[in-house]
Formats: structure tokens, C-alpha cells, sequence
């Protein structure tokens, strides 16, 4: 199997374990909280790896799927999608709890799915826009990006809340 690919599964699952690890001791009443001068919480950030996780490694790979509608809640991607704001109302959020369910499933179901991934397949155009790369390979690549730089929005969020750093 291409090295580019198995390095990307790599980097995958080494920035969901870091972006864990990071949520993990964030209590469940601090997840919507919205420090001053910062302008996301901590529900959202999880959410939205969710969301793009689902977009890049398995939307972006074969379209929708059946399999799909146990995946993402209704109405998550409008909630937490691109473009989307976060939004301190627990009345327009999932609980804690969901959330997490949610980036596990989703984590699961891609990892689950990339294992099945030709080199053919890899190497298969992206219908524009995408993010950074034209290939399907390129946006299982963005995905781990993607987490990292969001993995570092939850770091200063944390540190905002008065949680110790983790590295």
C-alpha cells in the first residue's frame, strides 16, 4: 500500500489520541463555555473533528451511504460544519456525552473504511472545492491537519479555562 497513505492513517489517529487527551479532563459544564476574547468552546472544536473527520474520510471518498444516517445526528453539520459559529446556548448543542459518542463513531467508521481504500481509489480527482489536495489521498492527508490545527485551538482553550498544559 502507498507509504503517503499509511502515514496519513498514522498521523489520523496520533491527532485524534492528542486532540483526546486534551478534552479529557474538560468537565462537561466547561464545554460550552466561552472564555473572554476566545470564540469557540470546547463542544464545538470536538464536534467539528467530527463533522470534518466525516467529510474528508468518508463523504469525500464515496458520497453518502446508508450507514451514514447512525454516524452524524440531524442537523450536526449545520451546527458544526464549515462556516459554521459556535455557540454558547446548551438548547443549540449536543450534550458532552454526544458529542464524544459522536467523534468516536465517526473515528471508527473512517478507520473502519480506510482499510478497504485502493491505491486506485486514492488516486481518484476530488470534485472542487477541496481543501488543499485534488485527490482523494490528499483529503484523508488534510484530515489529520485539519485536527492538529484545531487540537491547538483546544490547547488555548484549555489554557483559558485555567487547565494545566498537556505538552
Amino acid at each position: 500500500m502507498d507509504c503517503a497513505f499509511e502515514l496519513a492513517k498514522k498521523q489520523i489517529a496520533s491527532a485524534r489520541s492528542y486532540t483526546l487527551t486534551l478534552l479529557q479532563d474538560i468537565d462537561d459544564d466547561q464545554w460550552l463555555t466561552m472564555p473572554p476574547g476566545c470564540g469557540t468552546h470546547a463542544a464545538w472544536q470536538a464536534a467539528h473533528l467530527a463533522m470534518a473527520q466525516y467529510g474528508l474520510c468518508l463523504f469525500r471518498q464515496r458520497g453518502r451511504s446508508d450507514a451514514d444516517r447512525g454516524l452524524l445526528p440531524r442537523g450536526f453539520v449545520k451546527i458544526y460544519g464549515k462556516g459554521s459559529r459556535p455557540d454558547p446556548s446548551p438548547e443549540k448543542n449536543l450534550a458532552p456525552g454526544q458529542i464524544r459518542e459522536v467523534l468516536a463513531r465517526v473515528g471508527a467508521q473512517a478507520i473502519e473504511e480506510m482499510e478497504g481504500f485502493s491505491e486506485a481509489h486514492l488516486a481518484e480527482p476530488l470534485d472542487e472545492p477541496y481543501a488543499v489536495y485534488p485527490t482523494k489521498l490528499g483529503a484523508i492527508v488534510f484530515c489529520a491537519h485539519h485536527e492538529m490545527l484545531h487540537a491547538g485551538q483546544i490547547g488555548l482553550l484549555r489554557r483559558l479555562l485555567g487547565k494545566p498544559p498537556i505538552r
